[in-house]
């Protein structure tokens, strides 16, 4: 009887037929004719002696033994690259890596000066950083088109893992020539008679101040004045003395710093919100990425 051997070629064919949903998709994707992709179909059907697809009617569907077998063939791929990988570490021939995804306030504020001191620390990783919205940030962290995620915005996948990093604080800020100069803090009851400069209704932060303000009973009272989509023009149409904001101190430190803009306290009040650090669950951890993560957590 002759031997026939599983090949991790004929795996991630397999992986790839499934996922694109066809076999010229598939001969596209991998530069090599549909019979070259059907006969490494027919080999690991050969191997487990079931059919892995129902070509009939014209249509290609994956059977039943086929679906059973996917997840099984994805992670078989998967654990084989990262094996490559984790080899190629060890022997030094390997260029360390870190491919970072962080939302928008983060991306801007935060991690430019964040990775400015990790690459001083670890010259030889290469780094690169993508700045999305939360949604799309996680997106990519699902399809391993970046290692680790940075976000400001809750994380409702349960297959990810999600660490708290940092905390961000939420201040109302206040133009250079405003009555509240040279007090130490309000009422929170005083916000209705100023005019509110808010982030646009889907942005996190306006949620977290919205739900914050709701909590305390006045929300319904405040005048929201205007409307804009992005931090830096807030910045500046409160600097120029068109209202009042409440916004990231993360956003708004050099400003405060600068005397551009005053911050005043609320009595009784702190709006916080949570930073995460999240990761996929994986056995083998990249070196650029181990770093990276111990760095941060520090």
């Amino acid at each position: 009887m002759e031997m026939i051997s599983l090949n991790i070629e004929n795996l991630k064919m397999f992986c790839l037929v499934v996922d694109e949903g066809s076999i010229s998709q598939a001969a596209r994707l991998s530069y090599v004719s549909q019979p070259a992709v059907t006969r490494q179909i027919h080999q690991l059907e050969n191997y487990y002696g079931t059919l892995l697809f129902d070509r009939s009617e014209g249509k290609l569907t994956v059977t039943e033994t086929g679906r059973l077998l996917y997840p099984f063939a994805k992670e078989i791929v998967n654990d084989f690259n990262r094996s490559k990988e984790v080899i190629k570490q060890i022997t030094g021939e390997s260029n360390a890596s870190l491919r970072v995804g962080a939302s928008l306030t983060i991306g801007e504020y935060l991690l430019p000066s964040l990775l400015g001191s990790f690459k001083k620390q670890a010259p030889e990783i290469k780094v690169t950083l993508t700045i999305k919205n939360t949604p799309s940030v996680l997106e990519d962290l699902e399809n391993d088109v970046i290692d680790l995620a940075l976000v400001e915005g809750m994380v409702e996948n349960k297959n990810l893992i999600v660490e708290k990093f940092a905390d961000d604080e939420l201040v109302l800020i206040y133009p250079r020539d405003h009555p509240w100069r040279g007090r130490t803090e309000i009422n929170i009851e005083e916000l209705a008679n100023e005019r509110m400069i808010w982030r646009e209704s889907i942005s996190g932060t306006r949620l977290i101040v919205e739900k914050a303000l709701r909590d305390y009973g006045v929300l319904d009272s405040i005048e929201s004045y205007m409307e804009i989509g992005s931090t830096q023009a807030i910045k500046s149409t409160v600097e120029a003395g068109l209202g009042i904001s409440i916004l990231p101190r993360l956003t708004v430190a050099r400003e405060l710093e600068q005397g551009f803009l005053y911050e005043i306290k609320m009595t009784e009040v702190e709006i916080k919100r949570n930073l995460w650090l999240v990761k996929k669950p994986q056995r083998f951890r990249r070196i650029g990425v181990a770093s990276f993560v111990e760095f941060i957590q520090k």
